[in-house]
């Protein structure tokens, strides 16, 4: 063993028998806190950076950190000197998450010696007996005197608080430094009980073909400390993580008229994902849900689409009737680009639609979930079925036939669709079939377009108050 070598040894081993009750602990309090980060994930995962100014003894130091999240994960926890990089080595850190309440105090207490205090309702007399914590497994069992009880009523007093136990989360670090300074720490860790999702709320327009587009970012905070004045950054994308945990679920609704003057936040990218990040400091409280504004555009072109969705497994057998008073969905769609008013990439979330009525009320039309979208995109909602469009459709003929090739199958079926209009005004439905195999349209009373290699699609126009049918044969080889 080298001269070098010795000394280590020798320091450690000085360092190492040093007591609890030799050291004097050092606090760090959100008092100290000179700034704090944070990154917020889609997946409830949380990068927080607090900076505090701190005085440490030149040498060993023992500094508890209060006031970091209860729902940190200790093993991603790293504590740094900015101010004093060299000669600041951290020996070992302790994550307590033990918070003081009455159960945990007696938890700690179990095979130790606690008083209890008991008052006789009729005398009014008070007494106080020793009693030794046998168990609080499902209640209490107190070994007092030669007796045991269990769930004894009373009061407990005990002669000290468990320096395990903490009245907040408190992360305990041993240290040296190599300064007696006031230095600059830098804590930096992952953390769970912090969650953010986007949600939405839209507005038609009078005729359907604008709309105003408002997002707010909504802010979960559960992990058992506060953030004040933090710098709030929040990632867009699906990060892998090796455990995933679920995504905590809250919103408010929020006005239009309330975030006239709300700022927008600017966006980067960064790596496969995106940056959002606000441009003031905000308050993060425990138990809080709060909104702040990611965006706002407004008279957003739009277009509003009918379409009746079909089933690609009654081409391949006979089946008659398919159904009466089909349901009719009710689809809204718009550009994701810089010319209409968006342009920018947006986080997924939920899109809640509303639209005036007669008397100048904004009454709920439905909502739907988006995707994470890229700018120059499509953004595609589906509010709904329509009340007044219903659709009959109808297997009219299906016949097998003999196919050019050994071992395959050739069908040839027609069908019929009526689609009902009761409104007082003109409409276009979309009739969209997914068609299996190779396919051919044989007769058709509206021409088709063939928008992928097994979707035929119907633009079928009807009268206000009235009806149209769509009657075509189609040949399925496969």
């Amino acid at each position: 063993m080298n001269y070098l070598s010795i000394i280590t040894f020798i320091l450690f081993s000085f360092i190492s028998t040093i007591t609890h009750a030799q050291l004097k602990e050092k606090i760090s309090t959100l008092d100290d806190q000179s700034s704090v980060a944070i990154t917020i994930y889609n997946n409830n995962l949380t990068l927080i950076k607090d900076q505090r100014k701190v005085i440490l003894n030149k040498g060993f130091n023992h500094l508890a950190f209060r006031g970091v999240s209860a729902k940190m994960r200790p093993e991603t926890a790293m504590l740094k000197s900015l101010s004093h990089s060299k000669g600041f080595n951290v020996l070992e850190q302790n994550f307590d998450y033990d918070l003081l309440t009455p159960n945990k105090l007696l938890d700690k207490y179990v095979g130790k010696q606690v008083s209890l205090a008991q008052t006789n309702p009729a005398t009014g007399k008070r007494t106080i007996e020793k009693a030794t914590v046998l168990s609080t497994q499902q209640g209490v069992v107190l070994k007092i005197g030669n007796r045991i009880e269990t769930n004894p009523k009373g009061q407990y007093i005990f002669d000290n608080i468990p320096k395990n136990l903490r009245d907040q989360p408190t992360l305990v670090t041993q240290l040296t430094s190599s300064t007696s300074n006031t230095q600059q720490l830098e804590l930096s860790y992952l953390s769970g009980g912090l969650s953010w999702k986007a949600d939405y709320v839209a507005e038609l327009n009078a005729k359907d073909n604008s709309i105003d587009l408002l997002g707010w970012v909504t802010l979960h905070n559960v992990s058992g400390a506060n953030y004040q004045q933090a710098k709030l950054q929040l990632v867009a994308g699906d990060v892998n993580r090796v455990k995933p945990q679920r995504l905590s679920k809250s919103h408010e609704m929020r006005s239009f008229a309330m975030v006239a003057e709300a700022p927008a936040m600017t966006e980067e990218s960064l790596f496969e994902y995106h940056l959002y990040r606000l441009n003031r400091p905000t308050n993060i409280l425990n138990n809080q849900t709060k909104q702040v504004s990611l965006l706002s555009a407004f008279s957003v072109p739009m277009s509003k689409e009918l379409v009746l969705n079909g089933a690609n497994y009654y081409y391949r057998s006979q089946q008659s009737m398919l159904g009466k008073k089909l349901k009719v969905g009710v689809f809204v769609q718009l550009e994701n680009k810089k010319s209409t008013g968006l342009g920018m990439p947006i986080p997924k979330g939920i899109v809640r639609v509303y639209k005036k009525d007669s008397q100048g009320n904004a009454q709920f039309i439905g909502e739907d979930n988006i995707d994470h979208t890229p700018k120059n995109e499509t953004i595609r909602l589906k509010l709904g079925n329509a009340f007044d469009v219903t659709a009959n459709k109808k297997q009219t003929d299906f016949n097998k036939r003999k196919h050019i090739l050994p071992g395959k199958n050739s069908f040839e079926s027609a069908y019929q669709i009526e689609l009902k209009n009761a409104k007082s005004e003109a409409l276009t439905v979309t009739v969209r079939e997914p068609i299996p195999g190779d396919w051919k349209v044989l007769k058709e009373n509206h021409p088709h377009e063939k928008i992928d290699a097994g979707t035929a699609e119907w633009k079928i126009k009807i009268p206000a108050e009235s009806h149209s049918t769509l009657e075509y044969r189609v040949l399925v080889k496969y």
